[in-house]
Parts: structure tokens; C-alpha cells; sequence
């Protein structure tokens, strides 16, 4: 048995892990690279693979940058089946043809952008939402903590990870020449101890690991350090008398990002302000989650059998309609608006951040990783000037960062993971910056035998 690299190896996104052996070969994750646009259209473009050379996929979670490429595997050739939880399954349903919308858009703009130039090959989108169909239609939903086999002989088993709702970490256990092997992918790890979702579950024994490094190095505030440092960005943002633009990601972010208002607000803290979701996937996220009561922890789960909002979002306005989303652009007065992406490189949130960056009297609140080479990143950089739709800005509102509110296990919590699963064979970091994943490695037992592979790295699971 052995396992290639194909993505997330020194840096965050686009997760490809394949794993082949006798039984035959899975692939671990089938994320998009996020990115500068001219790298992130190179790497999506094609696979590094041949698709008709997997034989089923096991989907850790959700979120793009691991679910994201499945499109392209189908149309190369994939026709076998992509396990997942049966949330991750009806989430993929809406964000693989939401991604799939925006590339078409995308293209449509930059063919647009093009008339009376010189004369260029048009632009043709990554993938189309028949592409996307294609995809979903192949994806198979499983339950947590139960066996499957998703090639002959290799059986695996998701794990509750508390990153997302439906999010997984997966163990994997096959005979392979004769001898027996076992390996987990922790997939992104969640935090313990937070709201709404039930916490991780201990990484499971294995020989070996491949664990998320994100936040290697790194630790995240207590839940009251968070919400007072919320607190006072709130109450100077409003002191100012501008708008709030919070990029947050579709699925577990833009929850937890209400929830925390809706708390200051109850408790009287801060001045209650609108909040607009400008994000049609969030709104259709809202009701997939609500459907899948697995994933809440039980207080959450409690309220929502007796009617309640534990989620906070009766204080919200859901924004659908285009023309709604554009009339924030041109509405006084001090109000926060939560728009995907999460990264600042599609979506809504960009529009709103091309109507509120050049002035000092707004607020932009960073409230997850941004990726190298993302405009979030270069917004968390504090660069004077940034592009948004190839035209440059000036920086002037006012950008903070708040990492709390990141869905990703921090340092120790990532370490007392690896311990829990021991992996005396070998541990694997990937999902992380070289710096972040160096720390992580540090912090492990016998960091001699932990490795940080680069793309395309083969690793012998002997």
C-alpha cells in the first residue's frame, strides 16, 4: 500500500490524497487549489491523475477545497463511487452546483472583459453544473461509525471530526501482500468544546496518519476572549458609523458568526445592528443542516425539537435576490453583512468589498485562514492597495482579524489527536503552510518519523 500527495502538501487547500494497493485505489479528497487566479486555473485545470485510474473516493467533508475537483475527476474519466456522510452528500449537492454556477459566471465575465481586445481564445468555464450533476450522481452517503468497503478487501470508517456539519475524519483498514495495515486521515479536525456541532471524537488507534496541520503553533482564544474582542470591533465599527463586511464561508462559518451576534446582542453588549446574509448557498446550507440531527451537539439538537433558534438567525435577513444584494451597496447606516466567499476570491463578498474598501469609515472582519496568494490573505497582509475584478483599490476601511472563530483544531488540540491515534509507523502532515506544519512536527512524539510531504511525494505504507 502507498500514498501520493496530490494536493494540500505545504499549503491549505486543494486536498488529494490517493492511497493504492492490491485492493485497488481510493482516492482520499478531490479538492480546487485556492489561490492567485493564474496558479489556481492551472492546478484545477487538470488533474495530475487519470480519472478512470481511481476506483472510488472517500469524501472527508464539504468545503471546496476538498470537494471541489470532483466535477473534473468525472468528466477525466471517474465513474465509481464517492463515499461521504449522508450531510456531506446533500451539502455537496448545493455547493458543487453553486461552484459550478460561479465558474460559469466567472468565465462568462472575463469572455465579456475581452470584447475589442485582441483577439484571445475564449474562456471556457472549469466545470458546468452537468458536470457537477454528474459528480453527485455517483456520490453514496454512509453513517457515521460504520463499515464500508469501498474497494474490495480495504474497509473503511467515518468518524465524527466537528470541523462542519457532516464533516469526517476516516479510518481505513485493508490486508495488502499478505499483511495487515490501518491508517487514519483525520481530514480538517473542529474544536472541541464550541457551539452547535457535537465535538470531535478521539482519532481511532491506526499504524499510520495523515493529520491536518492548519493551525500548528498556533491557539485559538477561550469562547469569552473571542466574543470580547468581537465585542469591541462591533462597538467601534458602529462609534464609526460605517458597514461591517464579513467574509465567511457558506457552511459552518457564517452559523457560527450569527450565533456569536446574536449573543452579544441578547446580552446587551452591543447595540443591536442588521445582519444580511448575502448568500444564497447559506440560505439553502441553513436548511440542509436543520435536516441532518446527527450532527448537533445536545443542547442545539434539544432546541431545535422544542421550535427554538439556537442558531440565532430570526435576527437575520436572508438575501437571495441579486438586486437585494446590490441595494446594500447604496443602504446608510452601520450594518454587518456576512457574504461568502470565505477567502475573498468569488462570490458576493466581493462586490461588497469593491463598495466598502476605499473608504475609512467601513469594517472588514477576517474571521478564518486565508490561503497564500487569496485577497484575503493579502487583506490579513495589510497591503495599501489590492485588485478586485482586475481594478486596483486602495485600503482604507479598517481591517481586522479574528481567528477565533476558525472551525480548525489548534495546536494542542492537534497534537492530543496525534497522540490519541499514536501511529507508530509514520505520521503524515499536510493541510498546512511549511511553517505551521514544521511547528506541529515539533510538538509530536518522535517527530523522526513524521514527514511533511511535498506535492507528488510517494509514501510507502510498509
Amino acid at each position: 500500500m502507498r500514498v501520493t500527495f496530490w494536493g494540500a502538501a505545504r499549503t491549505v487547500t486543494g486536498s488529494k490524497h490517493l492511497l493504492s494497493g492490491g485492493g485497488g485505489t481510493v482516492l482520499l479528497d478531490c479538492g480546487l487549489f485556492q489561490g492567485r487566479r493564474a496558479e489556481s486555473e492551472a492546478r484545477n485545470r487538470a488533474l495530475p491523475f487519470a480519472g478512470g485510474s481511481v476506483d472510488a473516493v472517500v469524501l472527508s467533508h464539504a468545503h471546496i477545497d476538498h470537494s471541489g475537483a470532483l466535477p473534473v475527476l468525472c468528466r477525466s474519466g471517474f465513474d465509481g463511487p464517492i463515499h461521504a456522510t449522508r450531510a456531506t452528500v446533500d451539502l455537496c449537492r448545493a455547493m458543487l452546483l453553486d461552484s459550478a454556477h460561479i465558474q460559469m459566471k466567472d468565465a462568462e465575465w472575463l469572455n465579456r472583459r475581452q470584447r475589442g481586445r485582441p483577439r484571445r481564445d475564449p474562456v471556457v468555464p472549469l466545470y458546468t453544473a452537468e458536470d457537477a450533476e454528474r459528480a453527485l450522481g455517483c456520490m453514496v452517503g454512509q453513517d457515521y461509525e460504520t463499515p464500508f468497503e469501498p474497494v474490495p478487501g480495504f474497509s473503511v470508517m467515518f468518524h465524527e471530526a466537528g470541523h462542519i456539519a457532516g464533516a469526517a475524519s476516516v479510518s481505513a483498514r485493508w490486508r495488502d501482500n499478505g499483511r495487515d495495515g490501518s491508517l487514519v486521515f483525520s481530514g480538517d479536525l473542529g474544536r472541541p468544546r464550541r457551539p452547535i456541532l457535537k465535538d470531535p471524537a478521539p482519532l481511532p488507534h491506526a499504524d499510520y496518519l495523515i493529520t491536518e496541520g492548519t493551525y500548528g503553533g498556533k491557539h485559538h482564544p477561550d469562547e469569552e476572549t473571542l466574543w470580547t474582542s468581537f465585542e469591541a470591533v462591533l462597538k467601534d465599527a458602529i462609534a464609526r458609523g460605517g458597514r461591517i463586511v464579513i467574509p465567511a464561508f457558506a457552511v459552518g462559518r457564517t452559523q457560527e458568526v450569527v450565533y456569536a451576534l446574536d449573543h452579544l446582542f441578547r446580552s446587551g453588549r452591543v447595540p443591536e445592528i442588521p445582519i444580511y446574509i448575502d448568500t444564497p448557498l447559506g440560505i439553502d446550507v441553513q436548511t440542509i443542516i436543520r435536516s441532518h440531527p446527527e450532527v448537533f451537539d445536545d443542547e442545539t439538537a434539544t432546541a431545535l425539537r422544542a421550535g427554538g433558534d439556537p442558531f440565532g438567525m430570526r435576527r437575520a435577513t436572508l438575501i437571495r435576490d441579486a438586486e437585494d444584494s446590490k441595494k446594500l451597496n447604496d443602504k446608510p447606516g452601520t450594518f454587518v453583512t456576512v457574504s461568502a466567499s470565505g477567502m475573498c476570491e468569488a462570490g458576493r463578498v466581493l462586490h461588497h468589498l469593491k463598495h466598502t474598501i476605499g473608504d475609512p469609515r467601513h469594517t472588514i472582519i477576517i474571521i478564518g485562514y486565508q490561503a497564500e496568494g487569496t485577497l484575503g490573505r493579502r487583506l490579513v497582509e495589510h497591503v495599501p492597495e489590492v485588485k478586485i475584478f482586475g481594478e486596483p483599490f486602495d485600503v482604507r476601511a479598517k481591517v481586522v482579524v479574528l481567528n477565533g472563530f476558525s472551525a480548525h483544531a489548534d495546536h494542542d488540540a492537534l497534537v492530543g489527536q496525534a497522540r490519541a491515534c499514536g501511529a507508530p509507523r509514520g505520521i503524515a502532515i499536510v493541510h498546512a503552510d511549511l511553517e505551521r506544519a514544521e511547528a506541529l512536527k515539533a510538538a509530536l512524539p518522535s517527530p523522526e518519523r513524521v514527514r511533511i510531504p511535498t506535492e507528488g511525494h510517494t509514501w510507502e505504507l510498509t
